[in-house]
């Protein structure tokens, strides 16, 4: 996936500094631990570190045009290239690398609006530099894979693939963004474009940034939108949908599989990461190598259906034993990493799974992710077919958080997660005295989190898994769980379900096929029956959880009780000390979280600490 930093003035007066850009950069370096390179010319820095996998001789960074008047840096993949390739060629352009990113170069020359961008199959966040025009043209990738920050301060508008490059300038604040940490206590996670970083922004899925003569300009060129109820093909038969879904997913398959270094593969245990591994063998045979990491703890491991898809495959298995103590050794470097608390430890479980698959040689990694967004995947789907919950009195609570959800998602009806307006007491209630006074101002909840547009007038299945899309799998699956996690250890995750092509014919599958007679993802187990064992395809979902707060508090350790001292909560000023004592006190006694019910204060107030002292932030005054 690779990483970039770099930074321009805007007034177009000072000059870029080297040393300056390669401290941003190096900051990046497990993102890229093969080379490095730069571009430095008047006002303008750029500076990259390469994972190399495609092109290991000629495709160091940054790339040039023929007449080196553009030069590009970009990070992560494009799949359609040699397609692209083929064309661009046909037409007189001549490629200095056998790099799939080149194209982006040439496709900016034949056309120079946000178009090209609707052509590319892939997940990238790119940086090109028009040098005649002195044009900035900045993009992230339709689903948000690949992470791209920026901010403007102190006259520079900078930007990296992560907030610690960023925070490398001295003029770029360390501030904590309150809205976004009453995202992570409201949502699954922060939702772009807002970071804990207050000033630092993420640039949102399927967007682009034009910086030219002192302007920031930023628009959308893609986002999921699914057709109005009303207008739901529902012609083709089952069969039909079958046929094209299948040819879909093996094509995406395949052009996850280009590279110029071993690939590997997940396994959950799951039928979506199964799924691909058998779709990967189909088109490589027997003898890939799959990861897999299983528990002691037998409530949750699922090493026996892990073993029995590595064995359909005739695959080499690496099973990765995960013990819990290694949550407390691994929690620091995964916030650190994610740059924002967590409420679940798993982050530390998918640490040690990419570290093994960079111990063993593999750079590249097929995961199943989006599967659960696009096919109805969640229990959430199956409990919309009952449909909204009216209850015969309309008290003043239930009449607000309608009121609430229209203002949100412009549908009263429209149920996610939970209660909204009932959990923002139960969460006001941790912050500290100072901040309670002044929730309205920063409560996410009071701010826009999605296009409601696209929301509105689509069936249910459609809304949930919109909102599954934006406020769960771009800033949260695939960014601190995902890329943040894999690329700690040097290694690249990519994923299939995640193809413009296969998105473009879920939008055409209607609801009935996405959940029927009360069964998620119909449609991805009728097309698995034929390449995975019936026990995988028939399995209920296994939302895995790995131990929060009460199990890392019992352990009675040092650093840990620290970070949760009365003393630490009261000097910091950003939680109820009182409060905190309260959980502590509940979790020590014994009592167990319900993962699925409650949301473990405790973590994201530990993980914040953790935050702040990591990355200097200060304390509330």
């Amino acid at each position: 996936m690779c990483g970039f930093a770099g930074y321009i003035d805007l007034s177009g007066e000072r000059m870029a500094d080297r040393e300056l850009l390669v401290r941003m950069t190096d900051k990046l370096a497990y993102r890229g631990p093969d080379s490095a390179g730069f571009f430095v010319e008047r006002h303008v820095g750029l500076g990259f570190r390469r994972l190399s996998i495609i092109d290991l001789v000629t495709g160091d960074q940054p790339i040039y045009s023929e007449d080196r008047n553009v030069v590009l840096l970009c990070t992560g993949e494009i799949y359609n290239w040699q397609e692209l390739r083929s064309e661009l060629e046909a037409l007189g352009h001549v490629f200095a690398t056998r790099s799939d990113v080149e194209v982006l170069i040439h496709l900016y020359e034949e056309d120079n609006s946000a178009a090209f961008l609707t052509r590319l199959n892939g997940q990238f966040a790119f940086v090109l530099y028009d040098r005649s025009r002195q044009v900035l043209v900045l993009a992230r990738d339709h689903f948000g894979v690949a992470p791209l920050y920026h901010a403007v301060a102190g006259g520079y508008f900078l930007f990296g693939s992560e907030i610690k490059a960023l925070l490398e300038h001295p003029a770029v604040p360390r501030e904590v963004d309150l809205t976004a940490l009453d995202q992570v206590l409201c949502l699954p996670g922060v939702v772009s474009p807002r970071t804990l970083f207050k000033g630092i922004a993420s640039l949102e899925n399927g967007r682009r940034i034009v910086v030219r003569d002192g302007r920031i300009e930023i628009s959308t060129y893609w986002d999921l939108d699914y057709p109005l109820a009303g207008e739901l093909p529902d012609q083709a038969p089952e069969s039909c949908h079958l046929e094209r879904m299948a040819a879909a997913l093996e094509r995406s398959v395949r052009y996850r599989l280009q590279a110029d270094v071993p690939i590997g593969l997940y396994l959950s245990g799951g039928l979506d990461s199964s799924l691909i591994a058998a779709l990967a063998r189909r088109l490589r045979g027997p003898g890939q190598h799959t990861f897999s990491i299983s528990f002691a703890d037998p409530t949750i491991d699922e090493a026996r259906y892990q073993r029995l898809m590595a064995g359909r495959l005739e695959a080499v298995h690496h099973e990765i034993r995960f013990d819990w103590p290694e949550i407390a050794t691994r929690l620091e470097d995964a916030v650190y990493h994610c740059e924002c608390p967590i409420k679940e430890s798993y982050n530390t479980c998918s640490l040690a799974l990419s570290a093994a698959a960079r111990s063993e040689g593999f750079k590249v990694i097929l995961g199943g992710e989006g599967a659960d967004e696009l096919f109805a995947g969640y229990p959430g789907y199956v409990f919309d077919q009952l449909g909204p919950r009216r209850a015969g009195k309309r008290d003043p609570a239930a009449l607000a958080e309608e009121a609430l959800r229209e203002r949100l998602w412009g549908d009263p009806n429209l149920f996610y997660e939970t209660d909204l307006h009932a959990f923002r007491c139960s969460r006001a209630g941790l912050y500290s005295k100072a901040l309670k006074g002044e929730l309205a101002t920063f409560d996410c909840l009071n701010f826009p989190l999605v296009d409601k547009q696209l929301l509105r007038g689509r069936h249910p299945i459609h809304q949930r898994s919109y909102l599954d899309f934006k406020l769960r799998l771009c800033d949260h699956l695939l960014a601190d769980h995902g890329d943040r996690m894999v690329l700690a250890n040097s290694v690249e995750g990519r994923y299939p379900f995640l193809d413009v092509d296969v998105i473009d014919l879920v939008r055409e599958i209607p609801p009935r096929l996405k959940v029927h007679d009360f069964t998620e993802k119909y449609i991805l187990k009728r097309l698995a029956s034929d390449l995975l064992p019936p026990q995988i395809v028939q399995r209920e979902k296994f939302g895995f959880r790995a131990p929060g707060s009460p199990y890392l508090l019992r352990q009675r350790i040092e650093w840990l009780d620290d970070q949760l001292s009365y003393e630490r909560i009261e000097r910091q000023g950003y939680f109820d000390p009182d409060r905190v004592e309260a959980l502590r006190a509940k979790a020590l006694s014994g009592d167990q979280l319900n993962p699925h019910l409650e949301t473990d204060f405790l973590m994201v107030v530990l993980s914040f600490n953790l935050l702040c002292d990591r990355f200097a932030l200060p304390a509330l005054r």
